[in-house]
Parts: C-alpha cells; structure tokens; sequence
C-alpha cells in the first residue's frame, strides 16, 4: 500500500514543476523504477487514476523504466545481473558478499506538458 504515498508524491512533484514552468497540462512523466524497489507499476497506476481528476495530471500517461538489478561480488569484483528467481550468489566465484550497484532506484526523470 505504500503506493498511494508514493503516488501522491509523484503527483506533487510533477505538479509543482508543472505550475513552475506556467503549463496548463501534464501530458506525460516518465519515471524509472529498480527492480530492488518493490514499487508496483500497476499499483502507481491505480492511485495515479484515482489521484489527478480534476488537477493538471488528469488523462496524463505514466511511461515507466525498469531498471534490473546488478550487483558486484566483494570478494572478487565481478559485476553481474542474475537470472530471475536466483539468489544473488556471484556467477564467477560463487561468493554471498555483494554490493547492489544498480535496483533500488525509484524517480521521477521528466515530465511533458502542454
């Protein structure tokens, strides 16, 4: 259920940006998801229709960019992207010591107005 706060933050972002640069109407926002989040895109959709009648954002489209999960191994530094449903254990020496590089962002990058 975190969605419905995230959402509203969304909406007040891309809101406020919109009133900064004089616009009347959000048409698009782009926003980029790790898959480390846990955000649901179709649980952002959902409050995202529920939240913008009657504001600027109202009919607006949400385009949403995954991002993978890539991780390096502390022990012998190779960088990888594992298989889905496979635990994060390095490829090249077995090892459990990672580090996420790349997963767990979450972001609004633009948003397009009229």
């Amino acid at each position: 259920m975190h969605e419905l706060a995230i959402t509203q933050r969304i909406l007040e972002i891309a809101l406020e940006h919109a009133g900064r640069a004089g616009a009347r109407r959000i048409t698009d926002i782009y926003l980029v998801i790790g898959d480390l989040s846990s955000v649901v895109d179709d649980s952002v959709q959902f409050f995202f229709d529920h939240l913008t009648p009657g504001t600027p954002a109202e009919g607006a489209t949400l385009h949403f960019t995954r991002l993978p999960a890539r991780y390096r191994c502390r022990a012998c530094g190779e960088e990888f992207t594992p298989e889905r449903g496979l635990a994060w254990q390095c490829p090249a020496c077995q090892g459990w010591n990672v580090e996420v590089l790349q997963g767990k962002e979450f972001y609004l990058e633009s948003i397009e107005v009229e």
